[in-house]
Order: structure tokens, then sequence, then C-alpha cells
């Protein structure tokens, strides 16, 4: 019994030890090269090693951009839900989510944003409804969650997200095989682990 649960806390020791590594490699090796030009420019090192990513389309109808603006707030919105742990709340985004998307404006889109939109667009429906629909299934949430995030991500990308969005990931879900989430704010708020790990992760991209 004794060499069970020393194996379950050595277990519970690495996982912690992963999320945390994750977190501080990406600036360690940054660190020594950037704190010069930081000490330049007035700026913080770990804001230079956060990439900047503009998005793709500069041509972007403003009644598209109006229409795409609710889609992604109930997104953020959801994205909060679960990193409080609240399936409920997730629902009520994921309900909001879907009906956001049945307004969006195609018409006003060029070919090349319809052909984007359109990739990406039943994948968000379906998981907008799986979210809405298992209001008590944090972890169903939680999957569709993730796949959702990169339409999201692409979206993002694509047409912009009307303010500034981080691209964060985190490591450790679905058994260490990773998952990605946007963010308005540059704090990790782990949307996949909650209140278990909420600062695990780290953000990848700034996109503005």
């Amino acid at each position: 019994m004794k060499t069970i649960i020393t194996g379950a806390l050595v277990a519970a020791t690495v996982t912690f030890t992963a999320c945390n590594n994750s977190n501080n490699n990406a600036h360690e090796a940054h660190q020594h090269d950037t704190a010069a030009m930081a000490m330049k420019q007035g700026s913080s090192p770990a804001d230079h090693s956060i990439a900047q990513v503009k998005p793709r389309f500069t041509n972007v109808d403003a009644n598209v951009m109006a229409s795409l603006t609710p889609v992604f707030g109930h997104y953020l919105h959801l994205k909060n839900s679960l990193a409080a742990d609240n399936s409920a709340e997730a629902a009520s985004s994921g309900k909001a989510m879907e009906a956001a998307l049945e307004k969006v404006d195609k018409a006003a889109m060029t070919p090349e944003q319809q052909k984007e939109y359109h990739e990406n667009e039943d994948d968000l429906k379906e998981h907008a409804e799986h979210i809405g629909r298992n209001e008590g299934n944090i972890a169903h949430q939680r999957e569709h969650f993730a796949q959702m995030s990169e339409d999201v991500y692409a979206l993002v990308k694509a047409f912009g997200g009307k303010q500034t969005l981080y691209h964060d990931y985190c490591p450790m879900y679905n058994d260490n095989k990773g998952a990605l989430w946007l963010s308005e704010t540059k704090d990790i708020q782990n949307p996949y682990m909650g209140s278990k790990m909420p600062a695990c992760g780290s953000v990848k991209e700034m996109i503005q």
C-alpha cells in the first residue's frame, strides 16, 4: 500500500512540474537575449517573447466585423465559465454563441473571406450546440471547447478579433496532447484545468 501511495504522489509531482516547466521554459530561453532590449524600449522581457500576429484580411467590411464580434464575445465568456468550473454558464454561452453564428453577415465577405469562414462554420455550430446541451458534463464541454478553439483561432487570425487576443496553450490537457485557447487577458486562466491548475499554460501569440 505504501508503494502505491508513494507512486501516486510521484506522478502528481511530475504532472505539476511538467506544467510549471511549460510556463517557464520559453521565458528562460529568451530571458538573457531580450533583457537588454526590453530595458532600452521600456517594456518587459516577457512582452518580447510573445509572437506578434496581425490578421490576414485587412479589408474586412464593418458589417462583417460587427456580426463576428458577438461570436468572439460569447467564446470568451465560455472560456471564462470553464476556467471557473461553471458548467451551467458554459452551456448558456454555448447557446448564445450558436445563435450569434446564425447572424454572421457572410454576404458582405469577399470570396476569400467566405471560403475561410465556411471552412470553420459547421464545426463551430456543432461544438457550440454540444456545449449548450451538456450542462452538468463539463468534461464533455471542455472536449468540444478544445476543438472549437481551433476554429475560433483560425477566424481571429484571418479577420481579427476587434481587440487584442492572446493565443494560450495548455500542454497537459487530453493526456498531454495539449490544447490551445484564446483569451482577452495575458494572465493565464486555464479553461481545461479550471480550479485544479488555473495558471497552467503559456502565452504563445498576441493577435492584434
